[in-house]
């Protein structure tokens, strides 16, 4: 998978129009400072040539270099990541968070008007393209109400701690910086909400359906003759069984967030390796471009496979051999 993902993003990275060389050299580089960089990067060599040499360094942990910033690429992934890991990481929380419970009422209290609710708002998250979202939450939030600031990752006049695990919230607390993590808390708030309402509504939805269908099982019936309480029930046994399903999509929508960030990132001004990549697309610099997509890509195959081990906590029978 990680092979088929570097050589459609070389093919696409070779494809697009412009030359990054030119671009590297400046408006008013001659056709020799051009020729120069082209032969410095590599770029002057035949296609297959460039992809072998790029394997070869991915291999070693050697990304390339960004023609925009002159740095290594793998440098600058290490820079950008921890940010926008941080965003996504609060994103998906709060969506599990509030996307489970969401979808277990709705359940529950099925064709009510909590289910009716939380129906609107599951296909709100649907409709609603996050960027529209990021810009509507700055302009009443942040601009009409000013509750909250309207982008970047911490004021200016505001400090990082020094980093441990370049975590900019988890070093704040670390360092002590109390107002440091206050602070920092409050510029991930409008970009957390805005990446993590579609991830919620997906998770609301599909965990509506399951705990519906499970809902309807003969040991839950059974249970119910037996006495036992509806919150034991719902949580300890239907909640249970129905999360197999959720967990797939907790893991999907991982990835997808991380994909997401490119526009969020964006409109907020955080400093992520969304943000890295599409100043990195428009200044037609290859190198990050794939270095972005297949850090995006690992995380997205590591996510699924912490979901599959999920599977056999869940349930035993995965655990066993044949499934019986």
């Amino acid at each position: 998978m990680l092979f088929g993902l570097l050589c459609i993003t070389f093919a696409i990275a070779r494809v697009v129009p412009g030359d990054p060389a030119r671009l590297a050299a400046g408006p008013d580089a001659n056709e020799d400072m051009v020729e120069t960089l082209r032969a410095k990067y590599g770029l002057d060599q035949p296609v297959p040539v460039q992809f072998v040499r790029y394997l070869r360094g991915v291999l070693v942990g050697d990304l390339g270099q960004s023609l925009r910033s002159r740095n290594a690429v793998a440098d600058d992934l290490l820079r950008y990541f921890p940010n926008t890991f941080e965003l996504v990481t609060l994103s998906l929380l709060l969506a599990v968070a509030l996307g489970i419970p969401l979808g277990m009422l709705s359940a529950v209290y099925k064709d009510t008007w909590v289910d009716h609710t939380a129906r609107i708002v599951s296909v709100s998250g649907v409709a609603l393209p996050a960027f529209w979202l990021g810009l509507m939450l700055q302009l009443v939030i942040a601009l009409h109400l000013g509750l909250l600031p309207l982008g970047g990752r911490l004021p200016l006049t505001a400090s990082p701690p020094e980093p441990i695990t370049h975590l900019l919230l988890v070093d704040a607390l670390l360092r002590g910086q109390g107002d440091t993590f206050v602070a920092a808390l409050r510029h991930a708030v409008l970009p957390v909400v805005t990446l993590c309402f579609p991830a919620l509504t997906s998770i609301m939805r599909v965990n509506r359906a399951e705990m519906i269908e499970t809902l309807k099982q003969d040991y839950i019936q059974s249970a119910r003759a037996q006495g036992f309480s509806g919150l034991r029930i719902v949580t300890r046994y239907a909640l249970r069984n129905a999360m197999i399903p959720t967990l797939t999509m907790i893991g999907l929508r991982y990835g997808w967030m991380l994909g997401g960030t490119v526009l969020v990132e964006t409109v907020f001004d955080w400093p992520g390796i969304g943000l890295y990549a599409v100043n990195a697309a428009v200044s037609s610099d290859f190198q990050p471009i794939m270095g972005v997509t297949l850090l995006i890509g690992v995380n997205f195959m590591l996510a699924n496979l912490l979901v599959d081990f999920a599977y056999g906590w869940l349930d035993p029978r995965i655990r066993r051999p044949g499934g019986a």
